[in-house]
């Protein structure tokens, strides 16, 4: 089976990662949800491995100084959340489990636009194959065509469940 490239602007990077005052209003909502001074989250982050004093922990918070790459990922470790969820909007990223669906939904998005592709190759390969060999298209399309409607018919019964008789008997009228 013949892989698909994925070029580097479609790699899996979670849909919503928009920048550094998402970080930032998401970094003082954390810290305010649990009650802690920027005293709290400096200890923390320091005791995690991560140096920063609570002047550093306000600026970030209100826009003052940027965050680097090393201190998200302590912010994230800290308060126990993905990055991706630390660098998303605050109004979605508080609720972990919509991010979690949403970046579901884009990755089986994308994993079909894969699949499209790499049938889209194989069809291509088959078609250029039956020019060649005319004698055996018809054969070779109602093998296609057969496999992919049985195909078909077994995600359909294993997604919805097995037809009813009333479909079956109408299909046999």
């Amino acid at each position: 089976m013949e892989e698909v490239a994925v070029a580097d602007d479609e790699a899996p990077q979670g849909v919503l990662l928009s920048g550094e005052a998402n970080v930032a209003v998401r970094i003082k909502l954390e810290r305010e949800a649990r009650s802690w001074s920027t005293n709290t989250l400096s200890d923390r982050l320091n005791e995690a491995g991560f140096d920063m004093n609570p002047s550093g922990v306000w600026r970030i918070e209100n826009g003052k100084r940027r965050i680097n790459l090393d201190e998200a990922i302590g912010f994230a470790e800290v308060f126990g959340l993905d990055l991706r969820n630390l660098v998303g909007p605050p109004q979605l990223a508080a609720q972990a489990r919509a991010m979690e669906l949403i970046d579901a939904a884009v990755h089986a998005f994308r994993e079909t636009q894969r699949a499209n592709a790499t049938y889209a190759t194989a069809r291509d390969a088959l078609d250029a194959y039956l020019a060649e060999h005319p004698d055996v298209r018809r054969e070779a399309d109602v093998m296609v065509s057969n496999a992919i409607a049985e195909a078909s018919a077994s995600h359909l019964a294993t997604t919805y469940g097995p037809r009813n008789d009333a479909a079956n008997h109408a299909e046999e009228a």
